[in-house]
């Protein structure tokens, strides 16, 4: 399984980090290692002292595709998700002002948190989801899909000029504004169109 990142896709989270608008979707990858085991709480690394939530809506891919048409990327998925995308933000500051990868800051133990599943078809259409974030019963993150700069179908026939896509490699679609920090005993919640989709203690 790939886990098939995209960065800077809402306007205003660019700029809340203060960061450029890309010409093109911001592709990164995490390891199957980040993915959080089911039922087990986040424990802060301790490399890190300044660890960013980002809520994201998911896709799962359903089936192999390659140099995918637009077109033809609905039928690629049929399950969309919620989850969040962990980021050491010290760390990920410090390697980008040397102009070095920053994996390391994305793509440690835990650093994906994958929520359940729900049928694509449940949605009258992808590009209008809701979908917040929660923290201490406090909504910090909220977006729809719609404000995407590149939808969901634009994601994966771009990501797969670059990347063969296969059964199971789950795609984040990019996180809206009101990223933040994580603390000892937050407690997360991701919420899809009013449905709970995962809750996560902080350790």
């Amino acid at each position: 399984m790939k886990i098939i990142c995209i960065g800077r896709n809402y306007t205003a989270h660019i700029k809340e980090l203060e960061n450029e608008r890309p010409t093109d979707p911001v592709v990164f990858i995490k390891p199957d290692s980040s993915v959080l085991p089911k039922e087990q709480d986040f424990y802060i690394p301790e490399f890190s002292d300044n660890i960013h939530y980002e809520v994201e809506v998911l896709v799962k891919i359903k089936k192999v595709g390659k140099h995918i048409d637009k077109k033809f990327a609905a039928n690629y998925y049929d399950e969309i998700g919620l989850g969040i995308d962990f980021t050491a933000r010290d760390l990920q500051s410090e390697l980008k002002e040397k102009g070095l990868p920053w994996e390391k800051a994305k793509g440690f133990d835990g650093a994906a948190v994958l929520g359940k599943w729900v049928a694509k078809s449940n949605f009258k259409t992808v590009d209008n989801i809701n979908f917040s974030l929660l923290k201490n019963n406090e909504v910090v993150q909220k977006g729809n899909t719609g404000l995407m700069l590149w939808k969901i179908d634009e994601l994966i026939a771009y990501v797969s000029q670059f990347f063969t896509l296969k059964k199971g490699d789950v795609i984040f679609t990019g996180t809206p504004a009101g990223v933040g920090k994580v603390v000892v005993n937050d407690y997360l919640c991701g919420v899809l169109e009013n449905e709970e989709m995962f809750t996560l203690n902080i350790k």
